[in-house]
Formats: C-alpha cells, sequence, structure tokens
C-alpha cells in the first residue's frame, strides 16, 4: 500500500478522534485512582510480570519486561513500588531512558488473569543496600532497583485477552514455527551488515550460550 495513501487517511488531532470515538464514561472514566488501595496492592502481589514503558529525552520510546516469582515487586507504601533490576544484556534502554525521562508507565499480568492493572507514574534509580538486599534471589540481590512513585493507577478490563485467547492452551504457537533466538539475531545482523548469513557452527554456539544463560545468569 502507497504510504502517501495512508498519510491521507492520519488522524492529527483529538478533536477528530473525539469525534470517531467518544469520551469515557461512568466507572471508566471515574476509576483512576491517586495511590494503591487493597486491591492494587494485592494485584501487584499476585504479579510475576510486568511490562514498563519509558521514553528518552528526545522521544525514544521503549516497553521492557520484567519478570520474577510473584510479588518481587515490592509495594512500599500506598504511592510508591520497587522492582529490582536482575542481570540482562546489558543495553540499559529503560534504566537509561528513565535517567533522562521519569515518566513511565507499567502494566501488571497474573497468569490466568485476563484483568490487568496499570500504573503511570515517576521513577528513579536507586542502590539503596537495604533496599537492594529485601530483594534478594538465591544470594544474589540486584545491583539496582527502579522506584516508581505512583501518580495514576487503574485495573483494566478483559477485552484484549479475551480477543487474543493469551492464556487458553490451545491458542499456544507451536516454538518450532520460528527458528531459534540465536539464529534469527545472527541473520539479522548479518543483513543489516550486509554480511554472509552465519554459518551452523556460529548458530549452535550462540543458542547454547543463550540457553547456559538462562539457567546460570538469571540472577
Amino acid at each position: 500500500m502507497p504510504e502517501d495513501h495512508l498519510t491521507d487517511w492520519t488522524i492529527r488531532d483529538e478533536a477528530t478522534l473525539r469525534e470517531m470515538i467518544g469520551r469515557a464514561e461512568g466507572l471508566a472514566a471515574k476509576k483512576s485512582l491517586r495511590r494503591l488501595d487493597r486491591y492494587c496492592r494485592q494485584f501487584i502481589g499476585l504479579s510475576p510480570f510486568p511490562v514498563i514503558g519509558t521514553q528518552s529525552a528526545d522521544g525514544r520510546a521503549d516497553v521492557s519486561p520484567r519478570g520474577d516469582p510473584a510479588g518481587f515487586v515490592q509495594v512500599l507504601d500506598d504511592q510508591r513500588i520497587a522492582i529490582p533490576e536482575r542481570p540482562g544484556n546489558k543495553r540499559l534502554d529503560t534504566l537509561s531512558n528513565i535517567l533522562e525521562n521519569p515518566a513511565v508507565g507499567l502494566l501488571f499480568m497474573i497468569p490466568g488473569f485476563e484483568e490487568t492493572l496499570r500504573i503511570n507514574g515517576r521513577a528513579t534509580l536507586s542502590r539503596d543496600p537495604h533496599l537492594l538486599e529485601r530483594m534478594t534471589i538465591h544470594n544474589r540481590p540486584p545491583k539496582v532497583a527502579i522506584l516508581v512513585r505512583v501518580e495514576e493507577a487503574f485495573l483494566h478490563c478483559a477485552k484484549a485477552f479475551k480477543r487474543s485467547n493469551l492464556w487458553d492452551p490451545a491458542a499456544r504457537a507451536d516454538r518450532k514455527v520460528m527458528p531459534s533466538l540465536g539464529r534469527m539475531i545472527l541473520e539479522q545482523v548479518a543483513e543489516a551488515e550486509r554480511d554472509s548469513r552465519p554459518d551452523e557452527s556460529k548458530v549452535e554456539q550462540i543458542d547454547q550460550a543463550i540457553e547456559e544463560s538462562y539457567h546460570t545468569r538469571l540472577y
């Protein structure tokens, strides 16, 4: 489809958007909280998997997952939560963005729940040893924690999860329909650098390194 055709149909202002979609009414308009109530706390305590959205100073957006045993996100009080930063690939997309722009958005998920919890707020990075010690797993505390001061929290309905059948075992895709992570990344890099396709020994080496990291470098 030609790009200019898509541009012709671009929505450029909120007035046009609202005319098409309308405005939130009733509970949808009233449900936003300024602090964490008992249901928000309980939801966070049951969630092993939130995703965090950040943005750099120049507007480059990023969304990144975080995962640990349920309850790993610590509720410090009714307006502050703390998220441990576990070992990763050292890109630091989320942490670097927070240093430039503290505005963050979080989406908490619970396996089997089709509802989610959304939190928006302002984040800072902490190396407080007492806080980090509370987040220790397998005798390994994180080096950094993300502190989020809650500005908005609300529960989100299940429509997206019902449409996607995310938790339905019958809807699961067979992992074999796509190549291994190592192969995909190596081929992407080779294509970007206009290099030859990686040989099979290199693919096997990277796949083994990734699998080893899952067993030895989670914490």
